[in-house]
């Protein structure tokens, strides 16, 4: 008598110790895909702030060379800068 319970609980033993891992199989599948989805959305994320910091480099560059430009024009015509006394305004404007 003793015999046939030993197989019976080793029979549910297997049995719950299968859905116990199955269980945690699914779980973990469940969370590799949650963290495959978090990663594809942080992928994206990425790619977007590299096109917006390629864009904003590319603003920088040409505004430094807008304003060397200036500052070289400003050094080339400072003579030119300076109004003359033809350029000024007679005294009742």
């Amino acid at each position: 008598m003793n015999g046939g319970t030993q197989r019976k609980d080793s029979s549910m033993s297997t049995t719950h110790t299968s859905d116990t891992l199955d269980e945690r199989l699914t779980a973990l599948e469940s969370r590799i895909a949650y963290q495959e989805h978090w990663l594809d959305t942080l992928d994206q994320a990425v790619v977007a702030q590299e096109a917006r910091l390629t864009r904003l480099e590319r603003i920088n560059d040409l505004m430094q060379q807008k304003v060397r430009e200036q500052q070289q024009a400003l050094q080339e015509g400072g003579d030119a800068a300076t109004p003359s006394a033809e350029d000024e305004l007679p005294p009742h404007y």
